[in-house]
């Protein structure tokens, strides 16, 4: 089997594609090495049809480097395959808020890929978003204001409010140079480098901008479906319009911290805040980008 037989079906101008003709089980390395081609290219792909075991789906994602089970969200399957996350979720309990996986961490995901084992016939669909299309858009001026910018994400969607990072509110691409906007609506909390009121503007405007349906694909599900997406680059939203029971199981390659421009400007002003809010505000501030250089620092070690 060799690359040469796929056909892939682009999904949408923005991002996504379609692969059939191949088996995912049975690639090797260099059929991997063209996966993670495609990948990039296309930020989110789809296999139909592989109905892949756990041990197979374990073994196919640890080529593209290092596993992590849900640090918050956990299940049975964790206690035989640590590495893989299994959800069962019906109407009411799914990821119906825009969000990039685990940015509350310092490194978030890198790639997450989805093994769907039950889905309804109709609804229950996924949406993606590509961010270096959501960036791109942007006024210039607007560009050069948030590549200066941080925000901070956490963990209260899981009830862990005190797992928190500061991300770069732009993120660059190591490999391309291309810039993406880095903020979801489910983890980020506010511009670090803002008042209060200042990022209750804008951070609002950026997580409903990349919205638009210009720069999404959506995807109607089959069991046995193979998906991988860049979790750097992209955000999903799983539509909450069915009924019945929706499985899937998830392996997620864990990533590096992101690149970005480092901020221009202090956070919160003193006049915008009491002196001891500030002062808080700032000690926190330090405390996780002295974190986060420490854990720059040791990974270049």
């Amino acid at each position: 089997m060799t690359s040469e037989d796929w056909q892939i079906r682009r999904l949408s101008t923005a991002l996504g594609a379609e692969v059939t003709g191949v088996v995912l089980a049975d690639t090797g390395d260099a059929q991997k090495a063209e996966i993670r081609r495609l990948l990039h290219a296309n930020k989110v792909l789809f296999f139909p049809g592989q109905h892949m075991n756990a041990p197979d789906h374990i073994a196919f994602g640890r080529f593209f480097g290092p596993l992590e089970g849900h640090p918050n969200l956990k299940d049975s399957n964790a206690v035989e395959h640590p590495e893989l996350f299994r959800l069962v979720a019906s109407t009411g309990g799914i990821a119906d808020e825009w969000h990039t996986d685990l940015t509350f961490q310092e490194q978030p995901a890198l790639m997450s890929i989805l093994n769907m084992k039950q889905c309804p016939e109709v609804g229950g669909d996924t949406m993606w978003c590509d961010l270096f299309a959501a960036y791109e858009k942007l006024s210039p001026p607007l560009q050069d204001l948030c590549d200066g910018l941080s925000a901070l994400h956490d963990a209260h969607p899981h009830n862990h409010p005190e797992k928190m990072t500061i991300h770069p509110l732009v993120r660059q691409d190591p490999e391309s140079g291309r810039k993406a906007l880095y903020v979801n609506e489910h983890f980020t909390r506010r511009i670090v480098e803002m008042s209060q009121q200042e990022s209750d503007l804008l951070l609002p405007y950026l997580t409903r901008w990349v919205q638009q349906p210009a720069f999404t694909v959506r995807y109607h599900w089959t069991p046995g479906t193979i998906c991988m997406w860049d979790n750097r680059f992209t955000q999903h939203y799983v539509v909450n319009d069915f009924e019945g029971e929706r499985v899937i199981e998830r392996v997620t390659v864990m990533g590096d911290r992101p690149l970005g421009n480092a901020p221009r400007w202090d956070p919160w002003p003193n006049h915008t805040k009491s002196s001891a809010m500030v002062r808080h505000d700032r000690q926190l501030v330090g405390h996780l980008r002295q974190r986060a250089h420490k854990t720059s620092d040791q990974a270049a070690e």
